[in-house]
């Protein structure tokens, strides 16, 4: 639970709702009622439903960094590869990646998504890099490299749900990487 407010409740309630039964093709009126409340209180702590959705990719993505971040150094790539692609993420990923070109397009509500998407998690990879031995020189492109990489195996993985191939992706990655990703 990330606080006791009535918006942070709302939120915990839908990042659980949309982890086991999507809401992207929802409307803002159906959300409101699987989550028990109105659809104007969503607007008022929301501003919308793309407001409340990308809220909640937020949130997943924060929760991620905090989940990296206490991993040590040892194994972390693939213990993280195995928490992100766990399938009780899965709907909160297909929405990511669903809002993410929609911030891309434009679309308002969610280009809020944009801010730090890249950036908020350089910094947490180079330190698990620093603790792996990289040299400070290489971490910056370590990190984008992993990054993107892991980004999309991800999508590939909400495209395909391939997992055997997608996690033999990036066991080869990791392994071309040396273990540095």
């Amino acid at each position: 639970m990330i606080g006791t407010s009535p918006r942070a409740k709302l939120l915990d309630a839908a990042i659980d709702h949309i982890a086991r039964h999507g809401g992207a093709g929802k409307s803002l009126r159906a959300l409101a009622a699987d989550l028990g409340t109105s659809h104007r209180m969503l607007i008022y702590h929301f501003g919308s439903k793309e407001g409340l959705l990308t809220a909640v990719a937020r949130e997943v993505e924060a929760r991620q960094r905090a989940a990296l971040a206490g991993l040590g150094p040892a194994d972390a790539g693939r213990e993280f590869w195995r928490r992100l692609t766990d399938e009780s993420l899965r709907a909160n990923e297909k929405l990511f990646f669903q809002l993410y070109g929609q911030a891309l397009g434009g679309t308002p509500g969610t280009t809020g998504l944009l801010d730090g998407v890249v950036d908020d998690w350089l910094g947490p990879i180079e330190a698990l890099l620093a603790g792996l031995g990289v040299p400070e020189a290489d971490r910056a492109a370590h990190a984008r490299l992993g990054l993107a990489v892991a980004r999309g195996l991800l999508l590939d993985l909400v495209t395909t749900g391939d997992r055997a191939a997608v996690d033999a992706a990036m066991e080869r990655f990791l392994a071309m990487s040396g273990g540095h990703a």
